[in-house]
């Protein structure tokens, strides 16, 4: 009897199950290649909450050759007032939180150990949320939503959910 000796076949590169038939593939490309697009990030309050805060370099790269005088702050669930301070870049790509900072902090909350969550919104607003200690969420609403020409210099607080 003669031997057969039977080599097994495979699959070339050609249209199988789902395939595109075109050698391309359905990856994405390696986040090396993809653009830089940074619009949320947080910080941690590890020292004195009123004074200027950081914000991550990433974000500052990311503002690169638009680096605002001001930006907008707008808490989440706190109606539509826009807090506004006054941003300072250090020279070295850092970017901070400076004037307008404290009264924005003093009205939603913030203190040692909250860890505050951004959202970039574009055209420099950014929503914020605060969480606790505990990492709990900080729900406030607005009592002056109909009164948004206050100054930022009148601290009202948005009161907080029970």
């Amino acid at each position: 009897m003669a031997s057969t000796s039977r080599t097994p076949t495979r699959r070339g590169r050609g249209r199988g199950r789902g395939g595109r038939g075109d050698g391309s593939s359905s990856l994405p490309p390696p986040p090396s290649t993809l653009p830089l697009i940074i619009e949320e990030f947080f910080i941690i309050v590890y020292e004195d909450p009123l004074v200027k805060k950081a914000l991550p370099k990433k974000f500052a790269d990311y503002l690169d050759g638009q680096e605002p005088a001001k930006v907008y702050l707008r808490a989440a669930d706190c109606g539509p007032r826009l807090w506004t301070v006054e941003v300072l870049f250090d020279g070295q790509g850092r970017m901070y939180l400076d004037k307008g900072w404290e009264n924005f902090a003093i009205a939603h909350g913030v203190d040692f150990g909250c860890f505050v969550h951004f959202k970039y919104e574009g055209d420099d607003v950014l929503t914020v949320k605060v969480f606790d200690g505990t990492m709990c969420r900080k729900y406030y609403y607005s009592d002056d939503e109909d009164n948004d020409d206050e100054s930022d210099d009148d601290v009202k607080p948005c009161i907080h959910h029970l």
